[in-house]
């Protein structure tokens, strides 16, 4: 789950430090087609962003192996007919524009099938059936709209990112067997145990342990701050907190 407190923390990362932006591996891709580092770029776009588009489309009413086909068919299109080169970074978010596109795609789908079926009806498909199969094991209530979904999942999707570099870079650091004692911490809620357990584990005392957690917090924030700054257009500290803001208050409802 997101935490609360990860997500309220405020931090003094400057945008200019952040790493290379989503934006920015569009327009390295657009520029560079063919080399090994362009498709290296759209390869990991294309596996981020598969969760919430995933998600939308599988809302909208199509079953599994369809909206799966439709997913892989649309990064298919946006990558082969180089959509991603077109893509104007002025006009906003990262998220706002794959979504777009997606909608396009689907209307474009939509008015192929009509016209192979020539005027035939279509079968309804209940929106509740709304399962990944393979997805995460979280689920949102029925009544959420492809577009809620879309920005949960959007958010889950950065988080994740976040903390899967906070657990590489305390590997890096030599850290990774207290990283994996203290991860629970990352969560909404206390892990059973609580402080004193893992303070046993690890041979430190349970003041020392709430620092480490509170320090893992922090940079965890900071971490989501710039998934989240990747997928802005040349963004400020503000624009960054409105972002975040708008995406937990998604996930929360």
């Amino acid at each position: 789950m997101l935490n609360k407190e990860i997500l309220h923390t405020r931090t003094v990362s400057h945008p200019a430090q952040f790493a290379a932006t989503s934006w920015s591996a569009v327009a390295e891709a657009a520029r560079q087609q063919d080399s090994a580092r362009a498709q290296e770029a759209l390869s990991g776009l294309c596996q981020t962003y598969w969760p919430p588009l995933h998600a939308y489309v599988r809302r909208l009413g199509h079953n599994a192996d369809d909206a799966k086909d439709l997913t892989q068919q649309f990064f298919y299109v946006l990558i082969s007919k180089n959509y991603l080169g077109a893509a104007d970074r002025t006009k906003g978010k990262f998220r706002t524009f794959l979504l777009t596109a997606l909608r396009h795609f689907l209307a474009n789908e939509w008015d192929k099938s009509q016209a192979q079926k020539r005027g035939a009806g279509q079968t309804p498909i209940s929106l509740d059936d709304t399962g990944d199969g393979d997805g995460p094991a979280w689920e949102p209530a029925t009544d959420v709209s492809p577009m809620k979904l879309y920005e949960q999942r959007w958010a889950m999707t950065l988080f994740r990112r976040a903390v899967e570099r906070l657990r590489c870079e305390q590997e890096e650091a030599g850290k990774g067997e207290a990283y994996e004692a203290l991860k629970g911490f990352l969560e909404e809620t206390t892990p059973p145990g609580g402080y004193e357990e893992v303070a046993g584990k690890l041979g430190m005392t349970t003041g020392n342990v709430r620092v480490s957690v509170h320090r893992l917090r922090h940079r965890l924030a900071e971490l989501v701050r710039q998934e989240v700054g990747e997928t802005l257009v040349n963004p400020s500290q503000d624009e960054i907190e409105t972002e975040v803001q708008h995406l937990f208050e998604a996930f929360e409802s």
